[in-house]
């Protein structure tokens, strides 16, 4: 599995999370919800130091992760991070 993350999504998480150069960024599964992968999951994030990073993409500075933990949550999908500039917000994809 690879995470991919667009230039304006990364943008987004910088400006809005307070992000500097060395930062980190872990996506991680949480109760509630509803994804295309998994009912009753959805996908969180958070600015935290990894523990135990299964995949891993470097974008700007910013180390965007996921934790061995949470990998089940994909089903052998990709995750495409992109920004909606309507919403304001990052919007995710997950791709086979």
């Amino acid at each position: 599995m690879e995470i991919y993350i667009s230039d304006e999504a990364t943008k987004w998480f910088k400006e809005e999370m307070f992000l500097e150069n060395g930062d980190h960024i872990r996506f991680f599964v949480k109760y509630g919800g509803s994804s295309p992968v998994q009912e009753g999951f959805s996908l969180g994030m958070s600015k935290e130091e990894p523990s135990d990073i299964a995949v891993k993409k470097e974008q700007n500075g910013i180390l965007f992760y996921i934790e061995e933990k949470d990998l089940w949550y994909f089903d052998n999908h990709n995750l495409h991070v992109d920004y909606d500039q309507e919403l304001d917000e990052p919007i995710y994809m997950y791709k086979k």
